[in-house]
């Protein structure tokens, strides 16, 4: 266990110098001041082996930024998993994007798809944990001006290889705690990096359609999608 805080740690110590042009104007570390609430993540539900690592890209402004949990949907997190409430917020946040925690009145979509998914096949989040864990790929969200979301794919490239360098490396360290038989991006960039930083170990990487309802292909029944997907690679579910 002490393994996966000593990679949170040394993700915190490698991102913390790296500065981000415009137009992004806000960058939001839920791993820094909702820390506490990933620690308790961490130790209720990171045992190990696990059999599937379900890898999302970066936080969304409703969920991780909120609760410190990846697709952070604030029932899932509070009453579904038993993580208490923590205090904490960025420094500085955008007017349009506040950090309220446990009290945000906005919903997750792709955190309520995705864990709802897990309460409804699983049932107990100890038997969905059992073999499954979920991870972010990169810890900051990034803001610009307007409020907009920018993704790490659209950060400039002089920018994002000082940031996707050390997210390999946590991932990495990450799939060699765990020893999972598969490591699933939730998404096309989050698989796209899986399978950069993995390439030379022995897991099988693949891909699930992502939740958000951005996604066309999620708002079409995402549950009987990823059923099929999950099934292409050989994962049994549940």
């Amino acid at each position: 266990m002490q393994n996966l805080f000593k990679t949170t740690d040394n993700l915190l110590q490698a991102l913390e110098p790296l500065q981000f042009s415009w137009p992004v104007t806000h960058v939001y570390n839920p791993l820094k001041y909702a820390r506490s609430a990933y620690d308790a993540y961490l130790k209720a539900y990171g045992g190990r082996p696990k059999e599937v690592l379900l890898l999302g890209m970066n936080p969304g402004p409703w969920g991780m930024v909120q609760t410190g949990i990846p697709f952070g949907e604030i029932w899932a997190v509070r009453d579904w998993m038993g993580i208490k409430p923590h205090q904490g917020s960025p420094e500085t946040f955008h007017p349009k994007r506040p950090v309220e925690g446990f009290s945000c009145k906005r919903r997750e979509v792709s955190g309520k798809r995705l864990w709802g998914w897990a309460e409804k096949t699983f049932g107990k989040p100890e038997n969905f944990f059992a073999r499954f864990f979920v991870a972010n790929y990169c810890p900051l969200m990034f803001l610009e001006e307007s409020g907009r979301n920018r993704t790490p794919n659209q950060i400039p490239v002089a920018e994002r290889k000082p940031l996707l360098a050390p997210c390999d490396q946590a991932l990495r360290e990450t799939v060699l705690y765990f020893q999972p038989r598969y490591v699933v991006g939730i998404g096309a960039f989050a698989a796209t990096r899986a399978k950069a930083a993995l390439g030379e170990m022995d897991v099988t990487v693949g891909r699930i359609t992502h939740p958000s309802p951005a996604n066309p292909k999620a708002n079409k029944g995402w549950e009987d999608c990823i059923l099929k997907e999950f099934a292409q690679m050989g994962i049994r579910v549940p």
